[in-house]
């Protein structure tokens, strides 16, 4: 097979995995930059042009999409299913999971358990907001952060107050959500391919940080989840569409909480976690599902 790896950078981590375990299969694959793709549209002939050739001749793509690029690279992911191409991650999902609004009101209707969420249009009654999540400390969130970025922890009303009108009066919108504290800055990354739990660990924030993210210094070490946490995890990926993706959740009193979904997880810290062969599992999916 021809399999295309839409990414920016050939040296991440992941990339390099894909490309490996792709290889190690005998499939011919290449990193392709998204934002060098030229997408030409015409009747019944939809095509992309890179570097003065055709694309013409792919079977599948791993779309690898910089939360900075969704728009551009999406509309190269869209372009390629309507030549027909397999992917492994559609361009909806990906969209659908990048809006944190959007995917908290699809697990919201497919009744997913999540900490207590808010969303107002730039509500001047900033106090009630609070007080809608059980009240400071709240963690508020950027619509369209990633990787910790756009996300703070208010500790009191005061302080809440002020990160909202901040955001506000620059017009940035953000989501108000309850604080779960018992979870003392960890949280759980289930990774899911093909509608499997392939791998889990458990992500630790350093210390004096609530997120858990490992790019802002954060630990793991492998997670062996409980049977609720799988079903929720599963759950999740199947509300968003997303064959492929991570699942953050949070253990709290009251059970397992569905924080985030990344459409296109790191595989660093799950495969070191785990020592499970991830990028092959995605490989074998593609092998599985492409006609």
């Amino acid at each position: 097979m021809n399999i295309v790896i839409l990414s920016r950078n050939k040296d991440l981590y992941s990339t390099r995995r894909l490309i490996e375990e792709a290889e190690s299969r005998n499939h011919f694959v290449e990193v392709i930059d998204p934002l060098n793709c030229d997408l030409i549209i015409e009747n019944e002939k939809p095509t992309i042009l890179y570097n003065d050739k055709y694309l013409d001749y792919i079977d599948a793509i791993i779309p690898r999409i910089g939360a900075s690029v969704t728009f551009y690279g999406c509309a190269v992911v869209r372009q390629f299913e309507m030549m027909n191409v397999f992917s492994t991650v559609s361009s909806e999902a990906i969209i659908r999971s990048r809006d944190k609004l959007r995917s908290f009101q699809h697990l919201s209707k497919a009744a997913v358990d999540m900490p207590k969420t808010v969303f107002t249009n730039y509500s001047r009654d900033i106090e009630k907001v609070i007080a809608q999540v059980g009240g400071a400390p709240v963690v508020i969130k950027l619509l369209e952060g990633t990787q910790g970025v756009g996300v703070v922890l208010a500790e009191s009303n005061i302080a809440a107050e002020s990160v909202l009108e901040a955001f506000n009066g620059l017009e940035a919108r953000a989501l108000v959500q309850e604080y779960i504290a018992e979870a003392k800055g960890a949280d759980l990354r289930a990774l899911i391919v093909d509608k499997q739990v392939v791998g889990a660990m458990k992500r630790q924030g350093k210390e004096g940080e609530f997120r858990s993210n490992l790019h802002r210094g954060g630990t793991y070490k492998y997670h062996a989840l409980s049977d609720s946490e799988t079903k929720i995890a599963l759950k999740a990926a199947r509300s968003l569409k997303l064959p492929i993706c991570g699942v953050d959740i949070l253990q709290s009193d009251r059970g397992p909480l569905v924080m985030e979904i990344n459409s296109t997880p790191g595989l660093e810290g799950i495969e070191a976690a785990t020592k499970k062969n991830i990028a092959q599992a995605i490989i074998t999916y593609i092998e599985r599902n492409k006609d």
